[in-house]
């Protein structure tokens, strides 16, 4: 028997009328711009299912415009996201996709541009409750959920830098939780996402890049 959290049935604190449609997509934008790191330029949001369908009405766009910006699902401003945004200058676009239907139907693709040019894709599901589960980073397959901190790690597939990273962490008294590699093929681009019930020191970076395959490191704080 599985075991049910009163928070799963009240929801979480949130501003908007739906946990999946509101709360989920503020986290999903929230953790989304916690990965690449630095202001963002532009953000267009591609919505599947009951996202592109509702979007409007319950106010996943506002949502999600407003996790892009940093806002927990209990602030006030994403009630004026749009606003805020081009007072920041933050260029944003929804998009909707009818045609993919092999997919939750609470799904969105984010492709963020940040203001050094540096370019990412993250797709994110809504599970309800405010629980979300990152699914996919640059056309990679992964599978984390932001309820931990967490590393992620972008390298060569090659012998060694697995060790590396948890040594890494070890050195830093880092509790490692959960561990995962996914990678595109064979010997190209992998992502090593460590999750942790502790807070990531945020010096750990710089030792993770010591490792010549090692490309990027990205933290994610809940």
């Amino acid at each position: 028997m599985s075991f049910i959290s009163v928070f799963d049935v009240l929801g979480p604190n949130m501003i908007g009328p739906s946990s999946s449609h509101t709360a989920g997509a503020a986290v999903i934008g929230f953790l989304a711009q916690k990965m690449i790191g630095g202001a963002l330029e532009n953000v267009e949001f591609t919505l599947y299912g009951s996202f592109a369908r509702t979007y409007r009405g319950h106010g996943t766009d506002r949502a999600l415009l407003g996790g892009i910006m940093g806002f927990s699902t209990d602030d006030t401003r994403i009630c004026d996201s749009f606003q805020i945004a081009r007072e920041r200058g933050l260029k944003f676009s929804f998009y909707v996709n009818e045609e993919e239907t092999e997919i939750h139907p609470n799904t969105v693709d984010i492709r963020m541009v940040s203001v050094n040019g540096r370019e990412m894709t993250v797709r994110g599901e809504s599970l309800g409750g405010g629980k979300v589960r990152i699914v996919r980073i640059n056309q990679v397959e992964v599978d984390f959920t932001g309820e931990y901190s967490a590393v992620i790690v972008i390298h060569q597939d090659r012998p060694g830098v697995a060790a590396h990273i948890t040594k890494a962490l070890s050195d830093r008294n880092v509790n490692i939780a959960f561990m995962r590699l996914y990678r595109e093929v064979k010997g190209c681009t992998a992502y090593t996402i460590v999750e942790s019930d502790d807070r990531l020191p945020e010096n750990i970076t710089e030792k993770l890049r010591e490792n010549r395959h090692v490309h990027d490191v990205m933290i994610v704080q809940p």
